[in-house]
């Protein structure tokens, strides 16, 4: 980790939500931020993420799903927890990291009923283009 500021974005599982955030993130913010991903578990790389995020010319193919005990989490300057569960079992790390929670709805769970794949990606979508209005407040709205 270098002299840009570090943001770590947790989720439950590290498939989706975490994924997308981090991909947003190097895609719009990586020049005066670094940014990471993780989750409480490790889920796995969701393919209806990959989709959404191809869909706007990002790759995140290369993602892997981690969990936070397998990062280098001593220099983060903050985690943006973005769903309810890794907010509450958020570990306390170094004294230095801040935590934001920045909660956004879990696309797989609003795909479950989904009739066809493009149904499917409805969520998907709509849960994209939210993190990306939020990555393009970053850094100032942590600090708000």
């Amino acid at each position: 980790m270098g002299s840009k500021m570090q943001l770590l974005f947790l989720c439950t599982g590290n498939s989706c939500r975490s994924q997308m955030a981090e991909g947003l993130g190097r895609h719009f913010c990586g020049d005066t931020i670094e940014f990471f991903s993780a989750g409480i578990e490790k889920h796995g790389l969701n393919p209806f993420a990959v989709k959404a995020m191809a869909e706007i010319g990002i790759d995140i193919t290369g993602h892997t799903s981690n969990t936070l005990a397998e990062l280098d989490s001593d220099n983060l300057d903050y985690i943006v927890t973005v769903c309810g569960h890794a907010d509450e079992t958020c570990p306390v790390l170094a004294t230095k990291t801040q935590r934001v929670h920045k909660g956004f709805d879990d696309p797989p769970k609003l795909a479950a009923n989904a009739a066809t794949d493009e149904e499917a990606m409805v969520p998907y979508r709509r849960v994209r283009d939210e993190i990306k209005a939020y990555i393009l407040t970053l850094p100032g709205s942590l600090t708000s």
